[in-house]
């Protein structure tokens, strides 16, 4: 239990309040990786939300005084922050990702992925933005990387497909904030099965990839996210080599298939020393993402359904 009191009393300005959350959840030892990467960041944040402000605020307001109010409004955030052990946004209710605004809470995991990177770029060169028509989002979760495909792609259809009732109807609640109901169409589903024949100009997708050792070792932060979004088996790729195997089914001729794997690369390289995946570089940091065109994905068709079958012998 943090000392509040003392805080409401002696600490005046935003700058304060920044400061005495950071101090505090370096000395609890908390962990950062949903969307910021320090304590100062993670207590910019919280703090800025209890009292309604921007997260772009002018550096002159930093110097601020709060009402007695608003200063228990911010220790009472930043307390539950390192009580309860939760991201930031699961307590803010709020993320960014490729700029925009998006509601999140424990039913979906917390919008972060590099992926965000090449949505911006319209994954160039990869593709021909002008072309691009069908967009299909697998494991989408909170709608994130669908939401920002369409804001990317003003003239295609996005589909975006969810195992989780819970998670889509987080979704749902994007779609509707973004009034994209018209292009984005939700599909209740486990990865391609109720697509039926439809193609896609790009696939991309952030599946669970995380191993079960891994996961159980991950912090507390971590296991406040659904473990269906990050757990994926012994090797983290039970759900990576069925995307794999049925991709061909879904890619139109030059289109590309994008997904990341994050820590369980080498694993997957491993057990298709064969495919050439290229492997995305970001300059915002992040990595473990690798593209196949339609081409590729065709060329090893086989190899894919016949190790993926194997692995569920």
């Amino acid at each position: 239990m943090l000392a509040l009191e003392p805080a409401i009393e002696h600490l005046c300005t935003v700058r304060d309040f920044i400061r005495w959350g950071a101090s505090r959840f370096q000395e609890a030892g908390l962990f950062y990786g949903h969307g910021t990467a320090n304590a100062l960041d993670e207590a910019a944040v919280l703090v800025l939300h209890a009292l309604h402000l921007p997260f772009d605020l002018p550096e002159a307001y930093f110097d601020a005084r709060l009402l007695p109010d608003e200063r228990r409004q911010v220790v009472e955030l930043l307390q539950q922050r390192v009580q309860k052990r939760l991201p930031a946004a699961y307590l803010t209710h709020e993320a960014r990702f490729c700029g925009l605004p998006f509601y999140v809470d424990e039913r979906v995991l917390v919008p972060r992925s590099p992926i965000a990177e090449l949505i911006e770029q319209q994954f160039t060169p990869w593709l021909d933005p002008e072309g691009v028509r069908a967009v299909l989002d697998l494991c989408t979760g909170s709608g994130c990387i669908a939401i920002a495909c369409a804001y990317a792609f003003p003239e295609a259809q996005v589909d975006a497909v969810e195992l989780s009732p819970d998670a889509l109807a987080v979704a749902q609640i994007n779609v509707d904030k973004h009034q994209l109901a018209e292009r984005l169409r939700l599909v209740a589903g486990d990865l391609y099965e109720n697509l039926e024949y439809a193609r896609y100009d790009l696939i991309v997708s952030n599946p669970p990839y995380v191993n079960r050792a891994e996961w159980q070792g991950l912090p507390a932060e971590y296991h406040a996210e659904p473990r269906m979004g990050l757990e994926s088996g012994p090797d983290g790729l039970d759900c990576v080599r069925r995307i794999l195997a049925q991709a061909g089914e879904h890619l139109n001729a030059g289109g590309i298939l994008v997904v990341e794997v994050g820590s369980s690369a080498e694993t997957l390289e491993a057990i298709y020393p064969e495919v050439p995946f290229t492997w995305l570089e970001f300059e915002r940091g992040g990595d473990g993402v690798f593209l196949l065109t339609a081409q590729q994905v065709e060329e090893y068709a086989d190899l894919f359904e016949k190790r993926c079958r194997s692995a569920n012998a």
